[in-house]
């Protein structure tokens, strides 16, 4: 439930330099190492902004042994944690036979974070994070050890699923800021960006093989087996946690008690153009991408795939999550006109995705959708993440879990509206069409800003897309 992030990552899970500009050829576009006018996290020490370092490889992150605990716990929770989606997911549908309700289900899981959300990243700066997460974890845990129960002995009613709901994304929306900035205090900011990458991959993997194994259990086993199967998982993630040495952490003084400090964060995302531009960015993207279970629930349904062919989507969505993700750990650093080239990206694949004829061109485009949307993802997380000062870090990412998990609360009933009265498929055309608008306009308005030359970047494109084409095709 709530453990899977943007979904997580997602994802789900969203990482850019902090000195951004156009390219080696081009006036900056943004420079982020200016001093702003809230860039001081207490009132007392200067904020500290570190800049980002290439990682050494596509695994550099894993070379710190508290990091490589994490991602050990994370494998086995995100599998579980995947396991579970797939079963609510399928569970709701069953017992309604409405995609909207599935929709409004994912919502109650993001809801907590519009109203607990900057709360959960204040603690996150107060206490210490790694036993925030213990914390978190046992309650998601128990949700889903009270739906096995309620599944095995059917007893199982949609207000207990709504209920649990909204109680595992109450949980998340302290967990979520957390996680997110105990990535940066595992590996620190030069391994940064590769660690969200490697997080984000990993989520990928629970997407890609979670499905499956729910899907199996399902038919074979019986649904509430999947719920069990998380309720397990947890218990790794706990055992994981309490291996961290908190010795070898890169820690931060903790926040003091003090007036305004929530609104301080405001101000330093507004006066930041790295951080505003990003949150944008990230919240309309994620509006549309955090929920695309809600479609593939209408695609199976319209196709009449059944339970397996909902996990196959899934699958073939994670596949491409995964590829994409460990290819944005092997980039050097993003500059933010990247990212948004990046959401054009997303927007084009959206577009394909929701045109697909047929089951089989659905799962390809699926692949293509999957591979397009982790850079974004991590790009904007590691921005934001680079861009913050260390005492506001958890402030900060509480912020931008409010804004990404808001828009996915707003999302999921949007969505699964859409593909209720106009058709499977609809939500992604829409949603194409509202993130290539929202990419163009914030890319002019930064061009016209900094005086930037448009046309030759979009040439530069032209050429670059000309070079893929056969020669009777130019």
């Amino acid at each position: 439930m709530g453990k899977h992030g943007l979904a997580t990552n997602a994802a789900h899970e969203f990482p850019l330099d902090t000195i951004v500009t156009l390219s080696a050829n081009a006036p900056a576009l943004v420079s982020d190492d200016t001093p702003s006018p809230a860039s001081v996290s207490t009132g007392s020490q200067p904020a500290m902004r570190h800049p980002e370092v290439a990682p050494a490889g596509m695994f550099s992150s894993l070379r710190s042994r508290n990091f490589r605990i994490f991602v050990t716990g994370q494998v086995g929770s995100q599998i579980g944690g995947w396991t579970q989606r797939i079963a609510q997911d399928w569970l709701v549908l069953t017992i309604t036979g409405s995609a909207a309700v599935v929709g409004v289900t994912i919502a109650l899981q993001f809801l907590p974070t519009l109203l607990f959300g900057v709360v959960g990243g204040l603690a996150a700066d107060r206490f210490p994070k790694r036993t925030i997460m213990m914390c978190t974890q046992s309650v998601l845990g128990l949700c889903a050890l009270a739906m096995a129960a309620l599944c095995l002995t059917d007893y199982v009613e949609l207000w207990q699923i709504l209920t649990l709901a909204f109680v595992g994304g109450t949980a998340a929306a302290f967990d979520n800021p957390t996680r997110q900035s105990f990535v940066h205090e595992m590996v620190g900011p030069a391994e940064l960006r590769n660690g969200v990458s490697i997080n984000s991959a990993v989520f990928n993997l629970g997407a890609l093989i979670g499905p499956a194994v729910s899907a199996l259990l399902i038919t074979t086993l019986g649904i509430g087996w999947s719920f069990m199967v998380n309720a397990a998982s947890f218990a790794l993630v706990l055992l994981s946690l309490a291996a961290i040495r908190p010795l070898e952490l890169h820690l931060t003084t903790a926040l003091p008690r003090g007036k305004h400090q929530l609104r301080t964060t405001l101000t330093e995302i507004r006066s930041h153009p790295t951080l505003l531009w990003s949150v944008t960015l990230a919240g309309i993207c994620a509006l549309f991408t955090s929920n695309f279970a809600v479609s593939l629930t209408a695609y199976a349904k319209h196709f009449q795939m059944g339970p397996t062919g909902y996990g196959l989507l899934t699958s073939a969505l994670a596949l491409g999550s995964l590829g994409g993700a460990l290819l944005i750990a092997r980039r050097p650093a993003t500059r933010l006109r990247n990212l948004i080239e990046l959401a054009g990206a997303l927007a084009l694949a959206q577009l394909l995705t929701s045109i697909a004829p047929g089951p089989v061109t659905l799962a390809i485009a699926l692949l293509v959708l999957g591979a397009c949307t982790p850079p974004f993802g991590v790009s904007a997380n590691a921005t934001v993440q680079l861009a913050a000062a260390d005492g506001m870090r958890g402030r900060i990412m509480g912020v931008y879990m409010l804004v990404v998990m808001g828009a996915a609360a707003i999302g999921g009933p949007i969505i699964g509206t859409l593909d209720e009265l106009f058709g499977a498929g609809t939500a992604l055309l829409v949603g194409a069409a509202v993130i290539g608008a929202a990419a163009v306009t914030i890319g002019l308005r930064l061009a016209n800003v900094t005086n930037t030359p448009v046309q030759p970047i979009l040439r530069s494109h032209a050429l670059r897309v000309l070079d893929w084409l056969p020669d009777g095709n130019r």
